[in-house]
């Protein structure tokens, strides 16, 4: 059972190295061109809708499911209020890595979460690994892309990507065993988790993926959700 959890909290995490593996790629054999600009923003806004599936069909709900009304408005309001105040931190310092950071802020909570209710229900655990998964492909894609403009090597981007893929499993096994046992404090950690990443959706995210005159792009939002609604109804 344990190999499990750390096969598929492996699964969520070596995406985060493969997005780098497949920027690094993008960047040095496709030119710059109309079409390279709408792969990449098509990618983000697919991310997105993946992300915001992850809210609506296992984060929230779960959420909901143990803790009261004021339980689930205080996490939700205190993780939006949190991340806002670190991304407006990030746009004060100018930094190219607030992608790279606001992809480890959603990734760490909710593989923390993976963990916990792993013990209790697998099916959402492995449900909730996928979306992770997929999640961190498109983050990890554009912000290899900003660690690169910022002026870091692509070696040494590659290598931290390459380490920070380790820390889904690390999480997930933190929450296994430290927070398996406590259902409540897992869904306060839940409803945290979403209030933040869906700040950043609305906040960086979204208004990144859009491309001014082309209105294609956006349909990957729409792809990406209803990937997370077929996920659902499969597991």
């Amino acid at each position: 059972m344990l190999f499990e959890l750390i096969l598929f909290s492996g699964f969520a995490g070596i995406t985060v190295f493969i997005g780098g593996l497949l920027a690094k790629s993008f960047n040095h054999y496709v030119k710059d061109s109309p079409v390279k600009y709408r792969v990449i923003h098509t990618l983000m806004s697919f991310g997105a809708g993946i992300i915001l599936s992850a809210l609506a069909l296992v984060l929230v709900p779960k959420g909901m499911e143990v803790l009261s009304v004021w339980g689930v408005t205080g996490a939700f309001v205190l993780g939006a209020v949190l991340f806002m105040l670190l991304d407006r931190r990030l746009a004060q310092s100018g930094s190219r890595q607030a992608t790279l950071l606001a992809m480890m802020m959603d990734f760490v909570p909710e593989s923390l979460a993976l963990g916990a209710v792993f013990a209790v229900e697998p099916k959402t655990a492995m449900l909730l690994a996928v979306f992770i998964g997929l999640q961190n492909l498109p983050e990890s894609f554009n912000s290899y892309r900003d660690l690169v403009l910022s002026g870091c090597g692509t070696q040494k981007a590659l290598a931290i990507f390459f380490g920070l893929s380790f820390f889904g499993i690390i999480s997930a096994l933190i929450g296994h065993f430290l927070l398996s046992s406590y259902p409540t404090l897992t869904a306060y950690l839940m409803m945290f988790a979403s209030g933040g990443i869906l700040y950043l959706l609305i906040q960086d995210i979204i208004p990144e993926s859009k491309l001014d005159n082309h209105y294609s792009t956006s349909l990957g939002a729409a792809l990406g959700f209803l990937v997370g609604v077929i996920g659902e109804m499969l597991i």
